[in-house]
């Protein structure tokens, strides 16, 4: 059995086709007639634009707009003037035009890679697939056509790029195994999209496997079970028509209230991070959104976006939300999230340092810029503003007098916006948790956001192996903060949701239905999942397990407990 990341859940069943990378070698070489190596260029981006625009609408057709986007972004790189004119100079300078989409292509890939933010690193894997293509033209290699694989396909890669998923067939690939590839990989999002299973990040899958041979990927676990028994073979079979069986089941939970069965009702809303996907919310029956995550507007891009650019994305998704609850969360930059042309400086330890609410309020014209845009989207939907990272009580103070300010120019302008519109915090510090019945007195509402309050509470690093085993929801420090910021808004009478992934861990549902939680914020595919799962649990069921849980010391024995009773 190999292990890796559990990327698209589901059990896939097949026979291993091992996609090899072709040699891209050459002898650099200076050229003489400049501008015939020129033309060989532009000839190779064309022929690039051409073939990417074809793989584009193939993959709108079988996995939706919004992955096709993805591919669309290869071509806007390749039209853009800093990446091609450089290109071009070297090439004037003698080049020949492999070296010069090498070079530059290599330098965009290192810069990317370097942020350490991983969003911004799927550009790097963008400019790869970009670079492995245009030398491919310029070469005459001919890339492997995966739409050739017969029924029964396991693809087996080092990594599955947006252009190879173009010739996917769903009905010929049973499951995607990679040597790269995290969660939020383009790998990743592209195999959910398909509804593939998925596990990514298998060291050296393409050396241990052998094409022809049978596998089983079970993309829930992150498990590829390599020369399978016949009893193997039939348990799996068996996991795969359950798990095909409840994913139909949950259509029976389309269009119904978030009802435990004791009859509380919830909020159930989606996280979304481009307007566009708020149309997939909607599709996926979510009831708003608890958060749109504002940063991926001023994300690449050379400059910032203007008020009213940011105004149109925010107002595009009130209009397709159609009145639902709409929280946007402020621009929340540093740490993980780096944004070139910002110019933020390089620091030791920009988790704790200069991001989020604290980049926000020493910034007050981009801060300002932000909130009229949003106050003008209010007047379009029932819009909700968030402060994220708020650590003191001056820092969200200090927000809503920006929010006053912008209101009041907004009125000399004469433009409308919903003067009552709520403004609240994103818990996400241990700081917010112990003052949260501070807070809860000066804001509108909380989200417990709890990636990072499980960082920031056990000091651990999410993305740090060596401490991983801290880093858990389930650890009690991190279920005491939960249940006291819960608490301190249920006495101040403010709702409270959680828009960080436990939202949507059954092994945390009832905890968070007994700790009074009154929204919960989950990805689109989890809509359906999450309400099934709070519809099986009563309130005096969910407190009796919160009881034994809260009791309990360790995270290894609250998370077995959890197991065995969920």
């Amino acid at each position: 059995m190999l292990k890796g990341i559990a990327a698209s859940e589901g059990i896939g069943i097949g026979k291993v086709m091992i996609i090899e990378e072709h040699s891209l070698e050459y002898q650099p070489k200076q050229v003489a007639d400049t501008d015939a190596e020129l033309q060989r260029f532009h000839d190779a981006v064309d022929a690039f634009c051409e073939e990417t625009m074809e793989q584009a609408e193939a993959v709108k057709k079988s996995a939706g707009e919004k992955e096709a986007e993805i591919l669309m972004g290869h071509i806007y790189m390749m039209k853009d003037p800093g990446m091609v004119g450089t290109m071009e100079a070297q090439i004037t300078g003698g080049q020949c035009a492999e070296a010069a989409v090498e070079q530059i292509c290599d330098m965009f890939i290192e810069a990317f890679s370097s942020t350490g933010d991983e969003v911004t690193a799927q550009r790097a894997a963008d400019v790869k697939d970009i670079k492995t293509a245009i030398l491919s033209i310029l070469l005459g290699v001919k890339v492997v056509k995966i739409s050739e694989a017969p029924a029964g396909t396991v693809i087996v890669a080092k990594e599955v790029t947006p252009s190879m998923t173009a010739g996917i067939n769903k009905e010929n690939i049973v499951g995607i195994v990679t040597e790269t590839g995290s969660q939020t990989s383009h790998s990743a999002i592209l195999a959910r999209a398909l509804e593939i299973p998925a596990v990514l990040s298998v060291e050296n899958a393409t050396t241990q496997l052998s094409s022809g041979e049978q596998l089983i990927v079970d993309g829930s676990e992150g498990q590829v079970i390599t020369a399978p028994s016949e009893a193997e073979i039939q348990e799996y079979t068996e996991k795969r028509d359950a798990f095909l069986r409840e994913k139909r089941e949950l259509e029976n939970y389309r269009g119904k209230k978030t009802l435990s069965a004791s009859g509380e009702e919830y909020e159930l809303f989606c996280n979304i991070g481009t307007p566009k996907d708020a149309a997939k919310a909607m599709e996926a029956d979510g009831e708003g959104v608890g958060l749109f995550r504002t940063e991926f507007l001023f994300m690449d891009r050379n400059a910032l976006p203007t008020e009213d650019e940011q105004f149109e994305a925010y107002k595009q998704a009130a209009i397709v939300l159609k009145g639902k609850g709409l929280i946007i969360r402020t621009l929340d930059i540093g740490g993980d999230k780096e944004i070139p042309y910002l110019g933020l400086e390089k620091e030791e330890n920009p988790f704790m340092g200069f991001r989020a609410i604290r980049y926000c309020l020493k910034h007050r014209d981009l801060f300002k810029s932000q909130l009229k845009a949003i106050l003008r989207a209010s007047a379009f939907g029932d819009i909700r503003i968030m402060f994220p990272l708020i650590t003191a009580i001056e820092e969200l103070r200090e927000g809503k007098a920006l929010v006053e300010e912008a209101k009041a120019d907004l009125r000399a302008s004469g433009i409308d916006f919903d003067e009552n519109i709520k403004v609240g915090v994103m818990t996400e510090t241990a700081a917010s948790g112990v003052i949260a019945h501070m807070l809860a007195k000066e804001a509108d509402f909380f989200s417990i956001g709890t990636n990072d309050l499980t960082g920031y509470t056990m000091a651990a690093d999410r993305g740090n192996s060596d401490v991983a085993y801290l880093y858990s929801p389930f650890q009690p420090s991190v279920l005491m903060m939960i249940q006291r910021i819960i608490k301190c808004a249920t006495e101040a009478g403010i709702p409270v949701g959680m828009c960080g992934e436990a939202a949507a861990n059954p092994m945390m549902i009832p905890l968070l239905i007994s700790f009074g939680l009154t929204e919960f914020s989950v990805s689109a595919p989890s809509v359906l999942k999450v309400r099934k799962t709070i519809s099986k649990w009563t309130k005096a069921e969910a407190d009796k397990v919160c009881e034994k849980v809260m009791s309990m010391t360790t995270e290894a024995e609250i998370t077995q407990y959890l197991k065995d009773v969920v």
